[in-house]
């Protein structure tokens, strides 16, 4: 594999894209990135550079703007696939802003994979997400589970824009969406991690920011949930892990003689994690003082959900190699480079 396969990738300058275009670059591919920068900006784009020594070609643009992606697919010549991270993301946002989520998720989709088929681009990896099961029946939770109804917005979307990837592979694309549990941590070099614009909904940042000083107290949203210590339940996934597990489903994809495919995957550890045992493990792995508050449940949130990740294992040999404890370890590193 050469320079020859240049992967497209949406949304490249936020947290998860980033990630992936260090382990694409590190896999010898060459990556298009692009980010509308609506909730990120270049930060960690000069991350990437710093830890590939490569400059990353960077194109400022939205991917529900079909002129754009069309002329971008031809001044960048021969694309060989995409991996489409570009979405709004916050569960509790989408509830206030469900129509945002609609126009912005499932806009960016369908325009994308018209431009893709026009260009004749076929693999295509997708950014899902464990929220399309609702709150399952049975933990941990399979690829053969039926979506539940969602419990956000934001959760619809991603069910909705699954839903169209199985109507439209049939045309000749070639698919794979991996389903993420809850991804946390940060590039072990502390060159990248999580940039939240604003107040953070993810619970890491918001434990890095509060330990750094940046934030009064945490609040961990419930308490009297059915768990062992009555927070919700979560299979918490290094990024960079995460980030692998794309590597290899694109090389899956390139490896399959398949004329078109549509697969899913769950991409998790396997193992449920309590927000509070979280929350100690980062006090007694860092050391820091983290002041924090049971607050009230949270619209939105699942009371428990892990990953059953055996059909990821066996299809693409990917297993995380990161604990959550590592990746607390490399989140906090992150977050005090960035209060230096």
């Amino acid at each position: 594999m050469g320079s020859s396969k240049k992967i497209l990738v949406t949304g490249g300058a936020g947290y998860i894209g980033a990630h992936t275009v260090v382990e694409l670059v590190n896999a010898g591919y060459e990556v298009v990135a692009i980010d509308n920068l609506v909730r990120s900006d270049l930060t960690l784009i000069t991350g990437i550079e710093k830890i590939t020594g490569k400059k990353v070609n960077f194109h400022k643009g939205d991917c529900r703007d079909k002129k754009f992606l069309t002329e971008l697919f031809r001044s960048e010549g021969p694309v060989d696939g995409v991996m489409h991270f570009a979405a709004l993301k916050s569960v509790g946002e989408s509830v206030q802003k469900p129509l945002e989520y609609h126009d912005n998720n499932i806009g960016s989709l369908t325009a994308l994979l018209q431009v893709m088929q026009q260009q004749g681009v076929k693999d295509f990896i997708f950014s899902s997400s464990c929220t399309v099961y609702g709150q399952p029946d049975s933990i941990p939770v399979d690829e053969q589970a039926p979506f539940k109804k969602a419990e956000s917005p934001y959760g619809l979307t991603k069910q909705i824009c699954e839903l169209i990837l199985e109507d439209v592979y049939k045309t000749g694309f070639r698919i794979i969406s991996l389903r993420y549990f809850n991804p946390i941590g940060a590039h072990p070099s502390a060159h990248i991690g999580e940039m939240p614009i604003g107040t953070p909904n993810n619970l890491v940042p918001f434990i890095t920011q509060t330990a750094a000083g940046w934030r009064d107290r945490l609040t961990v949203f419930g308490n009297d949930y059915n768990t062992p210590d009555g927070s919700c339940i979560r299979d918490f996934i290094h990024v960079v892990d995460l980030a692998e597990a794309h590597v290899k489903a694109l090389s899956y994809l390139h490896n399959t003689r398949a004329h078109n495919l549509y697969e899913a995957y769950n991409v998790g550890t396997g193992n449920g994690v309590s927000v509070l045992q979280l929350v100690n493990a980062f006090i007694k792995k860092t050391g820091a003082k983290l002041p924090f508050r049971i607050g009230p449940r949270r619209p939105g949130d699942v009371e428990k959900v892990f990953a059953n990740p055996t059909k990821i294992n066996r299809a693409m040999n990917w297993k995380p190699r990161y604990s959550p404890e590592d990746a607390l370890v490399h989140a906090w590193a992150w977050q005090q480079k960035l209060s230096r």
